[in-house]
């Protein structure tokens, strides 16, 4: 007589030793542009998608020039329109790790992978709702850099997202549409300079 198998866990699974894990709160979550850069690592053995989550605390989510989404490593006491942020958490190889910064810019100071404690939730959960948390665990995430976050918070009216949605991302310009000759960082100083 052969053995019933047993329902599976709820719980994450357990990460490899030599992988990363990495909160994801806009173009590489699912069905957003860059999300095709973690379907092809996980494709390749290079990432998996752990779970819905959310930030432990509350952090400045904010969108810059094209709609282009910046979660910033501010005190969470400058306003009380600062919230947990919802997300995605994934596992990434060191070679995935590598391929993240390089599309976020790390090297070149457009971001900074800095160290932040999530949630990993049941469902999908949606902010207005209560989720239920599963566990809470430390990941990476891709912080707006430093040297131009506090003018992005003014910028934005110092007010925070909860989530970087479909409806918060229209107008979202890929970076292919975007104006060519300039960087990044000379589209986030037009952007953080500019009155409206």
């Amino acid at each position: 007589m052969g053995r019933e198998a047993e329902a599976p866990s709820m719980a994450p699974a357990p990460i490899p030793r030599d992988c990363t894990l990495i909160f994801t709160y806009g173009t590489l979550k699912r069905g957003f542009s860059n999300h095709k850069l973690l379907e092809s690592l996980i494709q390749s053995n290079h990432a998996n998608f752990v779970g819905p989550a959310a930030t432990s605390s509350s952090l400045p989510l904010v969108c810059g020039p094209y709609r282009v989404p910046f979660l910033l490593n501010l005190s969470n006491s400058l306003s009380d329109e600062i919230y947990p942020v919802l997300g995605e958490l994934y596992s990434v190889s060191p070679l995935g790790l590598a391929r993240l910064d390089e599309l976020e810019g790390v090297s070149k100071g457009h971001y900074e992978r800095l160290p932040l404690m999530v949630r990993v939730i049941k469902g999908e959960g949606n902010g207005d709702e209560k989720m239920e948390v599963e566990v809470e665990v430390e990941a990476q995430g891709y912080f707006g850099h430093r040297s131009y976050a506090m003018e992005m918070w003014k910028r934005n009216g110092e007010r925070g997202l909860r989530e970087y949605t479909k409806e918060v991302a229209t107008g979202y310009v890929r970076r292919v549409d975007r104006p060519q000759g300039l960087t990044f960082l000379d589209h986030i100083r037009f952007f953080v300079e500019s009155r409206g």
